[in-house]
C-alpha cells in the first residue's frame, strides 16, 4: 500500500486590483500602503495583481503649478489652521505606515497629466512590478522630496532609478503617446461614478473608497478571497 502525499497547500488566490489615483493626492499613498501592508498579513492567501489607473485632482493646471495653500483656500476653502490640521493628520497617517510625508517640502500643486501617460506606459512596456515602483517613486518625489511629477526632467529620472528604459520614456514624453489611452481610462471611471480617490476595486466588482486603515483592507482582501 503506497502511503498517501500530504496534502499541498493552497496557492494563494489571485485578486485584480485597479488602483484609481492620482500622484498628487495624499491619501492616494495612505491608501496605497495600507493596501499593501495589509496584502502582506496575507500573502499566504491573496495575491495582487495590481494596476495603477488614472484620475487627476487638477486637470486644468498648469505646468508652473500654484501654491498649495492659495489652492486649497480656492479649491475647498480651506483656512491656514484647517490646513495645518490636515497636514498634520496625513503626516502622522504616514509615518504609521513608513511613508514620510515632508510637507515644509511641498509647496505646490502641479499637473500630472505626463506622470499618468509615463505610468500608464510603465503598466504597458514595463517588466513586472516597475509600474508600482514607478507609481511609489513619484509618491516620494513629490510628497517627501518636494520636486513637481510634472517636471520632464524628474520623470526621466525616476524611469531610470525603478529601472525603465530612460530613452524610451524620453520619446513617450516628448509626443502624445498614451495621451488619448490615458484620457480614456479617466473617463471610464468617472463614468462609473468615481469621483474622489483613491478608489480601489478589487475583481471589477468590489469598491473600497479612500485611506483606509490596514485592517479594513485586511478584512476585505479575505473576504473577497473567500468567495473564489
Amino acid at each position: 500500500m503506497t502511503a498517501a502525499s500530504p496534502s499541498q497547500p493552497a496557492a494563494p488566490r489571485s485578486l485584480k486590483v485597479d488602483f484609481v489615483s492620482d500622484v498628487s493626492c495624499p491619501w492616494c499613498i495612505i491608501g496605497l500602503q495600507a493596501l499593501e501592508q495589509a496584502a502582506g498579513r496575507l500573502k499566504d492567501e491573496v495575491a495582487l495583481d495590481l494596476h495603477f489607473q488614472p484620475f487627476e485632482l487638477n486637470p486644468h493646471m498648469g505646468p508652473e503649478g500654484q501654491d498649495i495653500g492659495e489652492h486649497l483656500q480656492e479649491k475647498y476653502g480651506a483656512t491656514p489652521e484647517q490646513s495645518q490640521q490636515n497636514r498634520d493628520a496625513i503626516t502622522q497617517r504616514g509615518a504609521a505606515l513608513g511613508f514620510p510625508f515632508r510637507m515644509d517640502q511641498r509647496s505646490r500643486i502641479y499637473n500630472t497629466f505626463d506622470a499618468h501617460r509615463l505610468l500608464h506606459w510603465a503598466g504597458e512596456e514595463g517588466a513586472a512590478g516597475a509600474q508600482a515602483a514607478l507609481k511609489h517613486a513619484l509618491f516620494t518625489a513629490y510628497f517627501t522630496e518636494g520636486h513637481n511629477p510634472g517636471d520632464h526632467g524628474v520623470l526621466l529620472r525616476l524611469a531610470g532609478t525603478v529601472g525603465l528604459d530612460v530613452e524610451r520614456a524620453r520619446a513617450v514624453l516628448a509626443s502624445d503617446e498614451f495621451a488619448d489611452a490615458v484620457r480614456e481610462r479617466e473617463a471610464f471611471y468617472q463614468q462609473h461614478g468615481i469621483h474622489s480617490v483613491p478608489a480601489i476595486i478589487i475583481n471589477e466588482r468590489h469598491l473600497i473608497q479612500g485611506g483606509q486603515p490596514v485592517e479594513v483592507f485586511e478584512q476585505a482582501l479575505r473576504q473577497i478571497a473567500a468567495q473564489g
